[in-house]
């Protein structure tokens, strides 16, 4: 399985764990490795393809630093290294997603995608990647695809930009009213209040994708490790790392029940006082993990 990462993932001056924790993971997988796992470096996206989702005037700004507002409207100090970082690791969700459609599984550790408008950035996030990969994988051939966002947050900057494509649906459950949007009849919503309803809801959702599962060519999964109740920015009390693992294995074992590619991302999870480092690379190696089980693995 391929994993996507290069250093330019956090060439960014500004240090936050989304401008980092790529790098902290692929240091845990030169250390500790996953079997079958294998790190890639990815291609870098460019201005003209960023062009065909978001707005030009917002690319040249990210890239630029001018106007600053703008540039920085995703939370971030500006600096010169932003626009590399976020070219690579843009770049390295569209090589995840295509290498998914041909090998059945891959991934990238970029984060930081799924608040992005058209526009402006939003919530640590700059560009969207996961509609980016969407429409490159469309392009590819796919004519269905699904992404299924399981960061603490909604997901409504990647609603915003593919709600009126009708080969993109979105499942999308979150613990945090913060982005949140109207669902359409391809887009669902749900804001799980109670942590013994999160995997009851994960395996529903899945369940009603269940009849026509095999209608889509690619699954983009937006993993996020932020609804772990230790941290500080969305968690949920009583969603430990055993509940997260379970729902590792749910979505990859309901990818490989129903024969569809999926590409993952890290999404959401951040250091606090109840959420260290080290957790937090072992709450991100459990998508990795999942990710690599052989494709015969037992459904849970």
């Amino acid at each position: 399985m391929r994993v996507f990462y290069s250093r330019d993932y956090t060439l960014a001056g500004y240090a936050f764990d989304t401008t980092r924790k790529a790098q902290w993971v692929a240091e845990s997988l030169a250390e500790t490795p996953i079997a079958q796992v294998e790190i890639c470096a990815p291609a870098a996206t460019n201005a003209q393809r960023l062009g065909l989702l978001h707005d030009p005037v917002y690319v040249e700004a990210v890239r630029s630093g001018a106007p600053r507002s703008l540039a920085q409207s995703q939370g971030f100090t500006w600096d010169a290294g932003m626009w590399p970082m976020v070219m690579a690791s843009n770049g390295g969700v569209v090589d995840a997603a295509r290498d998914a459609l041909v090998n059945g599984v891959a991934g990238s550790l970029s984060s930081g995608l799924h608040h992005a408008r058209r526009d402006h950035g939003a919530g640590f996030c700059t560009f969207n990647g996961l509609a980016l990969a969407a429409r490159a994988v469309l392009d590819a051939g796919a004519t269905r695809v699904l992404i299924l966002d399981l960061d603490a947050h909604c997901g409504g900057g990647t609603h915003s930009l593919i709600s009126s494509d009708t080969r993109i649906w979105q499942t999308d459950i979150a613990v945090n009213l913060f982005d949140a949007y109207q669902p359409t009849e391809r887009t669902t919503l749900d804001l799980v209040s109670r942590s013994e309803a999160y995997l009851p809801t994960l395996e529903t959702r899945l369940h009603e994708l269940d009849g026509g599962g095999s209608r889509f060519d690619v699954c983009l999964y937006n993993a996020g490790m932020d609804p772990y109740e230790g941290c500080e920015v969305g968690g949920l009390a009583g969603i430990n790392q055993e509940m997260l693992a379970r729902r590792e294995a749910l979505v990859f074992a309901w990818c490989r029940k129903h024969g569809i590619p999926v590409a993952f991302v890290l999404a959401g999870g951040y250091i606090g006082p109840r959420l260290s480092q080290g957790l937090l690379v072992d709450l991100h190696r459990l998508t990795i993990a999942a990710a690599a089980q052989p494709a015969d693995a037992a459904t849970p």
